[in-house]
């Protein structure tokens, strides 16, 4: 089976991703796109492997999500980098990357062929994509408010970390919303309505509604920085509860249709 394979092209992926960043601490850019982006396909041949054996997008289960997530981390890291050349993110996006590979690797799931009728919708792969992108955006996001919540302690907030959060929040809000509309289209398509109010579709809400929150706080009182990082720390903790910890809440619990299972 192709997952039994899925170790090697990590392991390389992960030691290509980590020299981009040991390269970026040390001003090498040309190096740090070089083993960032090669890591990058590397990791993706392996999705695409993976899409091609089973017949289908790999992206059923938990622990095909998180190879999307896992994906595009250090995707959001390079990008970042690129745009502002903040040496740690590449590290911060490798590492967070690195662990839910790990988890991947020592809690591995069966990823059968089969597909349910419901997400052989043509919606299913562009929303859950988008999705997953969206998320690794709004994650750089939060690790540029762990950063200059904890680790600038005694130093003044600068303008421009801010305008990095802001941006990455604006660019991930609209990945967020589009997977939202896509989601809807696959949910007409699948169920007959856009919107049931699903236990997984309410957290979704919730999730856009605090990240929207972010965006007018800042807006509104741009001056006071640290609550409005602690406002995208609890949505991304909100995030986390729409994507994965919603299947373990009572609520969820045989009548969501948007549980994974494996």
């Amino acid at each position: 089976m192709i997952w039994d394979y899925f170790i090697y092209f990590a392991i390389v992926a992960i030691m290509l991703w980590a020299v981009g960043a040991f390269l970026a601490w040390k001003e090498k850019t040309a190096g740090v796109y070089a083993s960032t982006l090669t890591g990058l396909a590397v990791f993706f041949t392996f999705i695409v492997i993976m899409w091609v054996t089973l017949e289908r997008p790999p992206l059923r289960t938990m622990g095909e999500t998180r190879l999307w997530y896992s994906f595009f981390l250090p995707l959001a890291g390079i990008l970042v980098y690129s745009r502002w050349k903040y040496k740690w993110i590449l590290s911060f996006s490798t590492m967070l990357a690195a662990v839910f590979i790990c988890i991947n690797i020592f809690k591995p799931e069966i990823h059968s062929k089969a597909l349910m009728p419901a997400l052989q919708s043509p919606w299913f792969a562009p929303h859950v994509i988008v999705y997953m992108f969206a998320y690794a955006l709004l994650g750089a996001a939060t690790l540029m408010a762990l950063y200059q919540l904890f680790f600038k302690k005694g130093r003044p907030l600068e303008r421009k970390e801010m305008d990095i959060t802001d941006n990455l929040v604006n660019v991930g809000l609209a990945f967020l919303t589009f997977g939202m509309l896509f989601g809807a289209l696959w949910a007409k398509e699948a169920w007959g309505h856009y919107w049931s109010w699903d236990p997984k579709e309410t957290w979704a809400a919730i999730t856009w509604l605090a990240y929207l929150g972010y965006i007018h706080y800042r807006i509104y009182r741009p001056k006071s920085i640290k609550p409005a990082l602690w406002v995208l720390l609890i949505a991304f903790i909100l995030l986390q509860v729409c994507w994965w910890g919603i299947n373990y809440l009572p609520s969820a619990q045989g009548s969501s249709v948007h549980t994974y299972t494996s």
